[in-house]
Order: structure tokens, then sequence, then C-alpha cells
């Protein structure tokens, strides 16, 4: 049967309360033909994430209602090898809640790492640009140390961006700030000619989005894309969770993204995504959705990111062209449209000025 996982907020509920009602829903599933497994629970959020087998998310979602009426805010379909990966294979557990290694209530948050590699040089052979395309040695190196620090791989099938899941908060920081540290090394003893940004951020399993941790994901490929170059750049959640102390760490290496900047960016990305390849996507059309004045836009994206916005949008159409050469059978004119470039020479000499080649020599 499918595997469901859904999500409830209850602020102020007690552990023993969640326990209670889990046993209820075992009391009532058979009727539905519905298997209620194990629970996560976080008290401070006061989320609760619930793992159902059942023939569908309807019969799931009876078995709460009839049990004791707490239905949930969303339920999604997982696979059963995102389970494993991202809340781990058989953790302990004790009247269905799911407890950590350390003996502490697994909260079920999870630590996501997105790290985004570039060659940045001038290449010409075949196999100089197979170097471009796959930057085997960083991005080897990269899985070593996040093994090391008891990080997971997570396949990533939209880019070539390393994606990586951590259980402790001070696990993955650590962890980056060890890549951080021998890729700079490596480029100061220049055996590697790349830049790389790192973005790592907190996230729940379920949200209201319509897939496993698609929220904390996408958040995180945004912090990637915001860093300056061979930068990490923090959620401000996961500067509070962790016991490292951001604060004594190097302000130009080590970013934190505030709170109050996450909705910003969100519709900031999600309206230029949205509108990459037509002619509303320009600052003008920014403001006017966003809600601020011209100005106002371009001191808030350059406090943020470094970049004004029109360079802002130029490095994501730019790295949106790059996924596209090395995922997709199209040609230049092709790609440079799909990013709204209507001239594909003016795309070509941009893309070269950004990353060291030709578009038409990686096709």
């Amino acid at each position: 049967m499918p595997i469901y996982m859904d999500y409830h907020i209850f602020p102020g509920i007690s552990v023993e309360e969640v326990k209670a009602a889990h046993m209820t829903d075992k009391a009532t599933q058979a009727k539905y033909g519905v298997k209620y497994h194990q629970f996560w629970v976080n008290k401070e959020t006061g989320s609760i994430f619930c793992l159902i087998e059942g023939p569908n998310p309807e019969a799931c979602i009876k078995v709460h209602e009839e049990a004791h009426g707490n239905v949930a805010c969303n339920i999604i379909e997982v696979e059963p090898g995102l389970i494993n990966l991202f809340m781990g294979k058989n953790p302990p557990m004790q009247n269905g809640i799911v407890y950590a290694q350390n003996g502490e209530i697994d909260t079920g948050f999870r630590f996501i790492m997105v790290l985004d590699i570039v060659v940045n040089t001038s290449l010409s052979t075949h196999s100089d640009i197979e170097k471009f395309v796959f930057p085997k040695k960083p991005r080897n190196e990269a899985i070593k140390i996040i093994q090391e620090f008891q990080g997971e791989l997570v396949e990533n099938l939209s880019d070539d961006s390393i994606i990586a899941v951590f259980t402790d908060a001070h696990q993955s920081l650590r962890c980056v700030l060890n890549i951080q540290e021998i890729f700079t090394n490596r480029l100061q003893e220049e055996e590697w000619e790349i830049s790389f940004k790192i973005g790592l951020t907190e996230g729940q399993p379920v949200t209201m989005a319509d897939s496993f941790f698609k929220d904390s994901i996408d958040y995180a490929k945004r912090l990637s894309l915001i860093a300056g170059e061979n930068q990490i750049l923090l959620s401000h959640c996961l500067k509070k969770i962790s016991s490292f102390q951001v604060q004594n760490l190097d302000q130009k290496k080590v970013k934190v993204l505030e709170e109050k900047h996450r909705i910003f960016i969100g519709d900031f990305c999600d309206y230029a995504e949205s509108n990459l390849a037509t002619e509303k996507l320009s600052v003008k059309s920014l403001s006017r959705e966003i809600g601020l004045s011209r100005p106002q836009l371009y001191r808030k994206i350059k406090s943020i990111t470094g970049r004004s916005p029109k360079k802002f949008i130029r490095d994501l159409k730019l790295r949106t062209a790059f996924n596209l050469i090395k995922n997709n059978n199209l040609n230049v004119s092709q790609v440079a449209y799909e990013v709204g470039y209507d001239d594909p020479s003016y795309f070509s000499k941009c893309f070269t000025q950004k990353f060291g080649i030709s578009p038409s020599k990686v096709i």
C-alpha cells in the first residue's frame, strides 16, 4: 500500500497527548484498512508528523476524524526510500513516537545543504569541457566530507547542485565550514579553477507544499543562489538552532539571511522564475509585483545579495540556462529564448562572461 505523511499543528500539546491520540488511531485504523506506524513531535513549533500506510489519503483522514477529530493540515504520499533517507531507517521508537540516536524525541526537522560548484575558466578542448560540465574532483571531495559528517546525499534531478540532508544542526554547519575551508585552500593552491556557493537551512518534512521537504530544499537552493562567491549563507532559524557560535565566524565567509527577508526573497524568486521567458520580467514589473518602489527594491536586493536587481535577475537567468544546456537537447537559440533573451548572440556573450565558455561548446 502507499505510504503517506501528514502534518498537524497543535501549539502547546504534550507528548503524552500525542501518544494517546496515536493509540486511538491504532484502535480505529483496521476499519479503514490503514496502519498508523509512527510520528514525530516538535514541541517548540507544535508540529506533528504521522507516517501512515493506507489505500488512499481519504482513508487515512477518516481514521483521524473518527478517532479524535484532529484532522491534518496536509497529507502527501511519500516514497519509502525518501522516508529512509531523510527520516532514518528503523529509528528508535516507543509507543509510536520516534526518538533520535541521542535519546531525545526526534522533532522530524532536518537540515538541508545545497552546494553549487561552477568552473571559472576559459576552456577549449573536449576534455576540458567535460571538466566544466562535471567538475568531478570538487564534487567527489564534497561528497566525502558530507559522508564524514553523517550527511545523506539527496538525488537532484532539476540541476547539478549537490543536495545533502543532516539530522543534526551542529554537524551540518561543521560540514559546510569544512567544505568551505578545503575548497578555499585548493583555490589558493590553484588546483581547482572553480567558485562555489553554499546554502544551509532547516526544514520540516511536510508543509502545505505537495512534496516531501519541498519548501526547505527550494529555500536552500535560493540561499545558494543568493550567497556570494565562495560564501555560506545560512537561514536565520538554523543559526538559532545550532549550538555553533555563528557570530564568531568571518562574516564575509558566512552570512545569515534574516527571517524577515525570507518572504521577500521567496516572492522575488517566485515571480522571476515564473516569468524568465516573458517580457513581464523587469525591475519595473518586479517593483510593482512586490509593492516596492524601484529605489527601495534596489536597496533591498543589494543589501541581501550584494547585487543589483538587474544583475541578480541576470544570474538567475544564466544559471537556469546553464542547467537547460546540460540537461536538455536544446540549441543555443532555444535556450536563449527559454530564459528571456531575444538575441542569441547577446545571450552567448553574457553566458561566456559569466562562465568562461561559450554555450555552443557546452551543447
